[in-house]
């Protein structure tokens, strides 16, 4: 199987690959839109800012590719944010694959919300195999609304999507990579798509 991480200068691209080491696949790191579209999966993680990311996609014209892929495309963190179609980070136009915002959590409460928390609503086959509340690692100042697309819902300061789904794009706002077991079986079931 061929899976790629599309390389954009956002950080957390060495957990994401060793994690899809331990589960046997070695990925390739690319921004080069040929080697994108010819993989059998791709992976969009990120840590990082909405804008620079932004610009580093519409130089390379991956902002177009991606949206137009096919197989199965998982973001992650930042790259949930930056599927949707617009953060107020920098008042930033995104790629527009999720109908939703991307807001700046109030700060009632310590922010960025940083640590475990729980899934809750959780639907379809990204969540095989786990149980119903189950907890994953977060660390984002920023949210995305809760929408149609929203396949999992977590809570801080307010309800947001955790993860969302459209088509062949996926989506989760934590961390799988930093959530030891269950992150692991949450990426082996997006291998198994």
């Amino acid at each position: 199987m061929r899976i790629v991480i599309i390389k954009y200068n956002a950080g957390n691209v060495v957990s994401v690959t060793n994690t899809l080491n331990r589960l046997g696949v070695d990925p390739i790191l690319s921004d080069d839109p040929e080697v994108i579209k010819s993989a059998d999966k791709v992976i969009f993680p990120g840590v990082g800012e909405a804008s620079t990311a932004m610009e580093y996609l519409g130089a390379r014209r991956l902002d177009k590719l991606i949206v137009d892929l096919t197989q199965p495309f998982l973001g992650i963190c930042l790259g949930q944010q930056l599927m949707c179609k617009h953060s107020e980070e920098n008042d930033t136009d995104c790629l527009g694959i999720f109908d939703l915002n991307v807001l700046r959590f109030q700060p009632k409460l310590k922010v960025p919300h940083m640590g475990w928390n729980k899934l809750f609503d959780m639907k379809g086959e990204l969540f095989q195999d786990l149980p119903e509340e189950t907890f994953i690692y977060f660390v984002h100042s920023y949210y995305c609304e809760i929408g149609p697309e929203t396949i999992a819902k977590s809570d801080y300061i307010n309800e947001f999507s955790a993860a969302l789904k459209k088509d062949n794009f996926y989506s989760i706002q934590g961390h799988p990579e930093k959530s030891g077991k269950t992150g692991q079986q949450f990426l082996a079931n997006f291998l198994n798509l």
